[in-house]
């Protein structure tokens, strides 16, 4: 049997149809549908397909909400076949009856053929039954409909959905036998395995057939931790638990039998999944595998390869750049009670950041705003820039281009309004991040809203809310916001939120560490130099573009590059591609959000490189973007690295990070048993909880140590250099 190619067929997002429009016309023809997560099929409504509707002001609201999510239809009445891999045979030439149905293609090559369940049947989904990789949705189940993309292929329609439910062809008489009888294909061969036939059908949870349980109880080894604990996830759910109390059973589970454990957040992630389904549909789920299909691709990720690791802190040849920058660090330095270099070069980069505002662009129309953060501890330097930056625009005229906190999105969008550069100092900047986190005011809602959309608004017209009284709301145009904030380490990341780092916050900061404090020395008063005066007295006064409007709608320089500099930001770009592919695979939320970045960053901080070492005739060559996207590299792991080991999801994940890290900055990454406990702070019964957790999930190693006649425990970091003696004595 062929199919049309790839150039014969038509998708929906080939001729111009929108997700919004096609979801609208499902609805129109009698299909009730549900959004599901961009890029992926996961239900994005709280009750799953069971929120599908054909209401049509519901629909709009969603796709309002979210233009690019993918669009999900219950198959309650319907039989769909799911025809896995390009090269299934399936239903083979001999078979009748299958050409008139509708038919999409699926992003892998597989196959959705649409039927109409008989009068008087109420079949269920099976998986296998019909032959190998081959499945049904039915009732109790939902597929994904074109123009959807997951993996960045579209879904695409063979033969579309021209008419409503009733009017579909019916299910041909040998295909329903099929479905109503015969045993599923499970025990042996591409069918698959044992382990994956019904909830309903297997009675009590048992091991996989495939791996014999060991004498101390059921092992349930690698290969087979998310199917197995997505079953008792799914038992547990079919009898009325809650998430809570699914999860609480999982993490049981998790360290009793898993070998070796799953990571936390793999086993809330599989109990959430679970918990989205009523008791009575969630056997379905669990036999259609919702947990991959809601993480395609994805086969125990958490398995997938090493964790990130440390690249370190930035070098120190990165904390310069010739020019303005320079000047401007060196005034810093010199005046400063504890000089801090990685300090004076974030201050220094955010003033050029906003002088240059609204002024230049790259040949790919990528602006000089900025997002950075300094970390580094009370004391510790990070004053003076801020400073500096404040009396430089001062003795320009520029004070109204500056501000402190921020108080509301709001606050944000009407100073923008008046002056559309604008830079905001902030210090203890994770202070605002937990008033996010724990507090339910919209207000700061707004403030995270606001700086997320500005930052991709600087090339564009961003437009305002509508305010009480005023006829027009009013916009923003290529409003340029450069934040230098600071924080201390360990405040910043505690923090963070995982919705932070896959929202795109966390991926649009520039973050720059800062070490241990320098030696004091006595300051010093000097002025501000002429040269660092005069450049920043240019940028002033030049005006992008020509006319009366060049203060409210400027046309920025275009800084072009030297063939050089593209051939090097091509290859950090692939490079981040590559690296996003690899997080994509893995179903890494944070990998792909931060990894998405590194592309424009790297062509951002290139052009600011440009117009610091040569403000009047501007060109970005080779030094500016192999500088740019060595800094970028190397800060997007360092961010990925702390990130990974310092975000907690939960607070008994938040005590293993915090046990890590001691281990981390230990000589020789190990301690011994009483000098850690008194280190963690904590009692003898949850510290005995942490060991045991993080042994068995093989991030640490307790080797026994006899010394004096006594015996003792230390605690080293697995993978140490001092890790041949595993489990010791």
């Amino acid at each position: 049997m062929t199919y049309p190619s790839d150039r014969d067929r038509v998708s929906m997002t080939e001729t111009g149809t929108t997700l919004l429009q096609a979801a609208l016309r499902y609805a129109e023809l009698g299909y009730p549908v549900f959004p599901c997560v961009p890029g992926g099929k996961a239900p994005a409504t709280p009750h799953g397909f069971l929120d599908a509707t054909t209401d049509a002001s519901q629909i709009e609201a969603w796709w309002t909400a979210r233009p690019d999510a993918n669009i999900g239809m219950p198959t309650a009445g319907l039989l769909v076949v799911d025809v896995d891999g390009a090269d299934n045979p399936w239903p083979g030439e001999d078979l009748e009856g299958i050409g008139d149905c509708p038919l999409s293609m699926t992003p892998r090559g597989g196959r959705h053929y649409i039927f109409r369940q008989p009068a008087g049947k109420s079949w269920s989904s099976t998986a296998g039954r019909l032959a190998p990789k081959v499945d049904t949705r039915a009732n109790g189940g939902y597929i994904v409909l074109p123009p959807s993309v997951v993996g960045g292929k579209p879904y695409r329609w063979v033969r579309a959905l021209e008419v409503g439910p009733a009017d579909q062809p019916e299910a041909p008489a040998w295909l329903g036998s099929r479905v109503e009888g015969g045993a599923d294909l499970f025990a042996q061969g591409p069918g698959g395995p044992a382990e994956d036939r019904p909830v309903a059908a297997q009675g009590p949870p048992v091991a996989p057939q495939c791996a014999p349980a060991a004498a101390g109880g059921n092992v349930i080894p690698a290969g087979h931790r998310n199917a197995t604990l997505a079953r008792l996830g799914g038992a547990m759910r079919r009898v009325g638990m809650s998430q809570e109390e699914i999860l609480a059973a999982l993490v049981r589970a998790n360290l009793d039998r898993c070998s070796p454990p799953l990571k936390d957040r793999e086993v809330q992630r599989i109990a959430t999944s679970i918990a989205r389904y009523e008791p009575d549909q969630v056997a379905v789920a669990v036999v259609e595998d919702h947990w991959r299909q809601d993480n395609p691709g994805a086969t125990e990720p958490e398995d997938s390869g090493p964790e990130m690791p440390d690249p370190g802190p930035l070098p120190v040849d990165l904390l310069r750049i010739p020019g303005f920058v320079s000047e401007v660090m060196d005034y810093c330095l010199e005046t400063a009670p504890y000089p801090n270099s990685s300090m004076a070069f974030a201050g220094a980069l955010a003033l050029l950041a906003t002088l240059a505002g609204r002024k230049v662009r790259d040949p790919g129309d990528n602006r000089t705003n900025v997002y950075i953060l300094g970390l580094a501890h009370s004391s510790a330097g990070k004053d003076r820039p801020r400073k500096i930056n404040a009396e430089i625009l001062h003795t320009l005229g520029m004070s109204g281009q500056i501000g402190g906190r921020f108080a509301s999105g709001e606050g944000l969008q009407d100073a923008l309004f008046t002056e559309p550069a604008m830079l905001f100092q902030t210090d203890e900047i994770d202070g605002m991040l937990q008033s996010i986190n724990k507090a339910r005011d919209a207000r700061y809602e707004s403030i995270m809203e606001t700086l997320l959309t500005m930052y991709s608004s600087a090339n564009s017209i961003f437009p305002m809310r509508r305010k009480a009284g005023r006829d027009a709301p009013g916009a923003i145009d290529q409003p340029c916001l450069v934040v230098f904030g600071t924080a201390i380490p360990n405040h910043y990341y505690e923090a963070l939120s995982e919705r932070m780092l896959t929202n795109g916050f966390f991926a649009r900061m520039i973050v720059l560490e800062c070490g241990s404090r320098s030696t004091g020395r006595e300051p010093r008063l000097l002025p501000l130099p002429e040269r660092v005066l005069e450049t920043a007295q240019w940028w002033a006064d030049f005006r992008a573009g020509t006319g009366n409007l060049e203060n409210w709608h400027p046309v920025p320089r275009v800084v072009p590059h030297t063939d050089q500099a593209t051939d090097v930001l091509v290859e950090t770009r692939l490079e981040a591609e590559a690296e996003y592919a690899k997080a994509e695979a893995a179903d890494d939320s944070v990998g792909t959000t931060v990894w998405g970045r590194v592309s424009e960053h790297a062509r951002k901080l290139a052009l600011i490189y440009a117009v610091s070492e040569n403000h009047e005739r501007p060109e970005i060559g080779k030094t500016a973007a192999s500088w740019a996207s060595r800094l970028i590299l190397h800060q997007t792991k360092r961010m990925l690295f702390m990130a990974q080991s310092h975000v907690a999801d939960n607070p008994f994940h938040a005590e293993c990070l915090r046990f890590l890290q001691k281990l981390r900055a230990a000589p020789d990454r190990a301690l011994p048993h009483g000098v850690l406990l008194k280190r963690m702070k904590t009692d003898a019964k949850s510290f005995s909880g942490l060991v045991t957790t993080l042994e068995q999930r093989g991030d640490i190693v307790v080797q026994v140590q006899a010394t004096s006649g006594r015996t003792g425990r230390i605690y080293r970091l697995a993978g140490s250099s001092s890790d041949a003696t595993k489990g010791g004595g």
